[in-house]
């Protein structure tokens, strides 16, 4: 039997015993890192998202994303379903493994450039989204802040050991890795300090779904169906916003990126008015610094993905380069849009 049978097999038992589901199909999906993913249409017609954990040790962690989850849905946000097992459980333990089990959100994830309505209704989900999530506890997990307190020479530092792994992996684009390197290090010392400099002195902090990018939502005719896989962490709701505003699939593929940015940033505003003014402008120059001090997709072989995700991580990496140099281009003609922003009840 292959891996993709057992594997098939071992989540019609657990849907059957744990859920008291029957499956009728049972799909891989080769997206997902810290899960593997399987599409079900249960004999009922009920089509659901199965997760498999990859540890049990995620246990905790998945209970807390899916709290998370749930607590976004009975608020009329978005969500898909988290089923719970027999014992009332939203994740369950078996076979010596942790799944979960939601409902499929109508949709899919979009792989391309956002349109300007897509992103003004990604702002009003996530402006609701905080401000939900606002009186949710603060989650033991800590998103980290690099961007914002870590030291430049240590980022510097971290180029050259990205080097030596690619090196180690017969990374297959060593030249143009070479030359990404070389501009972060020019950018990381000529530009951290003006764009921290320019940050309000305190960044408001909360609970946050904390991977709220474009993989992570289900997108119908340019409105958001669903959003998924919460990671459930403290962290601060302008950096969020910043990396969605910026999305690098976004600005390094269409003309009409600043225009989508301004969109999702004035339409979150209006849902989420209770974060200051002045930190909801200054996203350009979090989701920045954030590119700067993040190396995630300049090598690949060490998570073991599939090839459609190897390949659509290599892909980010290349954007994010890209994004990030069109922002430095373009932060003063932005400071001045986003400084308009609120002065006569909109953008």
């Amino acid at each position: 039997m292959s891996e993709a049978d057992w594997g098939a097999e071992l989540t019609a038992d657990v849907l059957e015993d744990r859920y008291g589901f029957v499956a009728d199909v049972i799909e891989p999906v080769p997206m997902g890192t810290d899960t593997v993913n399987r599409r079900v249409l249960t004999a009922d017609g009920l089509r659901l998202f199965v997760k498999e954990y990859r540890s049990v040790a995620d246990v905790d962690a998945a209970r807390a994303a899916l709290d998370m989850s749930e607590y976004c849905r009975a608020a009329q946000l978005p969500i898909p379903r988290v089923w719970p097992d027999a014992d009332g459980n939203l994740v369950t333990i078996s076979e010596g493994r942790v799944w979960a089990v939601v409902d499929e959100a109508p949709g899919r994830v979009a792989t391309s450039a956002m349109t300007v309505s897509l992103a003004e209704h990604i702002g009003v989900v996530m402006g609701r989204m905080h401000r939900v999530l606002a009186a949710y506890p603060l989650p033991k997990s800590v998103q980290q802040s690099r961007w914002r307190t870590g030291a430049v020479e240590d980022a510097v530092a971290k180029c050259d050991s990205v080097m030596a792994t690619a090196l180690r992996q017969e990374h297959d684009g060593l030249g143009q890795l070479r030359v990404d390197l070389d501009h972060r290090r020019e950018d990381l010392h000529g530009h951290v300090h003006r764009l921290r400099e320019q940050l309000p002195d305190v960044l408001v902090e909360q609970a946050l779904h904390a991977d709220l990018s474009r993989t992570n939502l289900i997108v119908l005719a340019d409105v958001v169906t669903g959003v998924i896989d919460f990671r459930c962490a403290t962290g601060m709701p302008v950096w969020e916003l910043g990396r969605a505003a910026f999305d690098p699939r976004t600005v390094a593929n269409s003309p009409d990126w600043a225009a989508c940015a301004l969109a999702m940033v004035g339409a979150y505003h209006a849902e989420n008015p209770g974060l200051p003014l002045a930190e909801v402008r200054s996203c350009a120059r979090v989701a920045l610094l954030y590119m700067l001090f993040s190396f995630y997709g300049a090598t690949t072989a060490e998570y073991e993905l599939p090839q459609e995700a190897e390949a659509d991580l290599k892909q980010h990496w290349s954007e994010r380069q890209t994004t990030i140099h069109r922002l430095l281009n373009r932060i003063d003609d932005l400071d001045d849009a986003f400084a308009r922003l609120g002065a006569d009840g909109g953008t």
